[in-house]
């Protein structure tokens, strides 16, 4: 039975954040990316009747961050956060001073491999470093939360301190050689795409493309 994902998109850069359930009317949801908005968030979970399970992070640029304090705070909700990057969820006016991310204290730290029960969901951790240096994926079910990795008809930009081109190229190689064509993938911005739709058109994928039909 596939995943119940709503899509949020949130705060100036419109960053995507999805309340995941294992099914509608399940009493439990998933937050992955609060990147604004928490009193809001919390009230769209009470629209649902459903609690907040956990809360997972993709990666640590401030859009993605700015929901976090909030809502850990107002749900009592553990926040998973890539270990590499936990310093600027701890300090984030260090980083990205005046952007109005409240720090806040990462419950549990992933880096690639981890299995995370929450909410009758079984989300396994998929390192893919390349927009960011510690940047996860998280995957349930055949859907994917991609974070800034892949995009429809895009890919993360690279220009950015900590980022690499070969690097992110590695990781979405890796996540079409693991994971079915068929997967579900719920990026950060922008609409929900497949793997498969990716691989086949997306015209930043034109090289690896052209070395898996070597």
């Amino acid at each position: 039975m596939p995943l119940v994902v709503d899509r949020y998109p949130l705060g100036p850069a419109q960053t995507n954040c999805y309340v995941v359930r294992a099914e509608r009317g399940a009493k439990e949801a998933v937050v992955v990316d609060p990147g604004a908005a928490g009193a809001q968030l919390r009230l769209e979970l009470a629209s649902m009747g459903a609690s907040c399970a956990g809360i997972l992070i993709t990666h640590c640029h401030w859009d993605h961050l700015g929901g976090v304090a909030d809502l850990a705070e107002g749900t009592g909700a553990k926040v998973w956060f890539p270990e590499a990057e936990a310093d600027v969820m701890r300090r984030p006016d260090d980083f990205y001073p005046g952007m109005g991310v409240r720090p806040y204290e990462p419950d549990l730290l992933v880096s690639g491999g981890e299995e995370i029960e929450l909410a009758g969901i079984t989300f396994e951790t998929v390192a893919v470093p390349g927009h960011s240096p510690g940047h996860v994926a998280y995957y349930a079910d055949g859907s994917l939360f991609s974070g800034d990795v892949l995009f429809a008809g895009s890919v993360g930009r690279t220009d950015l301190p900590g980022a690499s081109w070969d690097e992110l190229v590695a990781s979405i190689r890796k996540l079409v050689d693991s994971l079915p064509p068929e997967t579900a993938v719920y990026p950060g911005h922008g609409p929900a795409t497949t793997l498969a739709a990716e691989l086949a058109r997306n015209p930043f994928l034109a090289e690896l493309r052209a070395e898996l039909a070597e």
